[in-house]
């Protein structure tokens, strides 16, 4: 317990003769300290000393209360004038005075401590003594340290810092962050993820959940959230890290909220997805072009090249030619008709199936996708946009469609200068609309399936040539 020096003299820290709680109380609060705290008086004799002065020195407060200045116990001789010189100093200074000192523990070693000391006034309003708070200067640069990491996070990091309290509501924002969420610093705080993420938030809040019931993750996160902005939602991918913020002051721990930091990997991750799905439709050309090598009849080979394309890109796809044969660059001289070739079923996607050899046209209003794409030869897509389902299943119905198909994507056949036909692909509500990505695809394999197409076509004339 601290101590004091009590006589009949005045105790500069308190009032003359205290009470005996009032005492006890200043012996508490000095001892609770989490710095070292002594005092002297007028004199340089000490009038204070607490535990963590101990803690750090060695000396108890029996042994430092009473005695005049440091020297010979807590300081060396040879550097005890200087340090008492400056630490009464401040006695007579305005404010605050930090000095750096090596002082002597009792076990005989140095210490290098940082010290605060100002004057303590009497009753009279003049100095009456000093008091000194002092730490161990790795345990201060250490604090220091923890500030300036905790500033320069808050205002120059490259990444977003979001403090989370344990009601998962950002309390702290840094600049990236909030530049990252499309708002301004101050109108995050407070507010529900809800209210800042319009995709991602349950993901979010279930990371956030968990770092404050079971700790830290072992390795970052990547989260997909949609961020609101005035030009619509953002799709973005961000890496994050968590920690969990407790209370240094508690003596069991108390969760405070979750450290979240988070970078924006958006275009590393599509960057990725992307060179991933072209490495898998460049293997399912090769393989697709393997497979057709092995077929005898060019026609069975069209479908196959359809069958690979099919995995992982459409739902649906149904190859149409163009009836009467071939269209050449002229253009036709009536309207342009189309009959079914090959189809997947119409209800669980399956493998291609030859449509029957009837001959008769497809039924295709005028305007129809597949239409568009031979008279213009090229790439035509469609979609649905958003409508009710009803009106969804009106729309792929009119155009000759499964009645799940919300987006399509027709691509031209082409082969020697000359039309074929039209390939269709697909999609229904569980897919997102095709990309640019999807119409080269799309266009490479219907030069494939126009290539064969063709053969079968010259090996048929061949055949009924000889035949005649």
């Amino acid at each position: 317990m601290s101590a004091s020096r009590r006589s009949g003299t005045t105790d500069e820290l308190g009032p003359d003769e205290p009470e005996r709680d009032g005492a006890d109380l200043l012996a508490a609060l000095l001892d609770g300290m989490d710095a070292a705290l002594c005092a002297f008086d007028a004199d340089g004799v000490v009038t204070h000393w607490n535990r963590e002065a101990e803690r750090i020195l060695g000396w108890s407060a029996a042994e430092a209360v009473g005695r005049r200045g440091l020297t010979g116990w807590a300081a060396r001789s040879a550097d005890a004038v200087d340090v008492e010189t400056r630490l009464m100093s401040a006695m007579h200074a305005p404010g605050r005075q930090v000095h750096e000192f090596a002082l002597v523990t009792k076990d005989g070693g140095r210490v290098l401590v940082r010290t605060q000391s100002a004057a303590v006034r009497g009753p009279d309003g003049k100095p009456a003594g000093v008091y000194c708070a002092f730490s161990e200067v790795h345990a201060q640069i250490d604090l220091e340290r923890s500030i300036a990491l905790s500033e320069a996070l808050f205002e120059d990091a490259s990444w977003g810092v979001v403090l989370v309290d344990a009601d998962l509501r950002p309390a702290v924002v840094n600049a990236h962050a909030a530049r990252a969420l499309g708002i301004g610093r101050t109108a995050v705080l407070g507010r529900p993820l809800g209210e800042l993420l319009a995709q991602g938030v349950e993901e979010l809040e279930s990371a956030l959940t968990h770092v404050l019931a079971e700790g830290a993750p072992p390795a970052p996160a990547e989260i997909w959230v949609s961020v609101r902005a005035p030009e619509g939602e953002k799709r973005r991918c961000w890496r994050c890290g968590f920690v969990r913020l407790a209370s240094p002051l508690a003596e069991e721990p108390v969760p405070l909220g979750v450290g979240w930091l988070f970078q924006d990997v958006t275009e590393a991750k599509q960057g990725e997805q992307e060179a991933s799905l072209l490495r898998f439709r460049t293997n399912q050309l090769h393989r697709a072009a393997r497979a057709a090598a092995e077929c005898e009849d060019p026609a069975e080979a069209a479908t196959v090249h359809l069958d690979f394309a099919l995995a992982g890109f459409a739902d649906h796809a149904m190859v149409d030619k163009v009836a009467g044969g071939p269209l050449t660059d002229a253009g036709a001289a009536g309207p342009i008709r189309l009959v079914r070739f090959a189809a997947t079923p119409s209800g669980a996607p399956g493998p291609t199936f030859p449509a029957a050899e009837a001959g008769l046209p497809v039924r295709y209003g005028d305007g129809h996708p597949a239409l568009q794409c031979v008279a213009r030869s090229g790439t035509v897509r469609a979609g649905v946009g958003t409508v009710p389902v009803e009106q969804a299943r009106a729309w792929a119905t009119a155009r000759q469609w499964p009645r799940d198909t919300v987006h399509a994507l027709c691509a031209v056949l082409r082969s020697r200068g000359r039309t074929l036909g039209v390939v269709t692909f697909l999609r229904g509500g569980g897919r997102t609309q095709f990309e640019r990505s999807d119409i080269a695809y799309a266009e490479d394999v219907a030069a494939r399936i126009a290539a064969a197409l063709d053969l079968a076509a010259e090996a048929r004339r061949e055949r009924d040539q000889g035949l005649s």
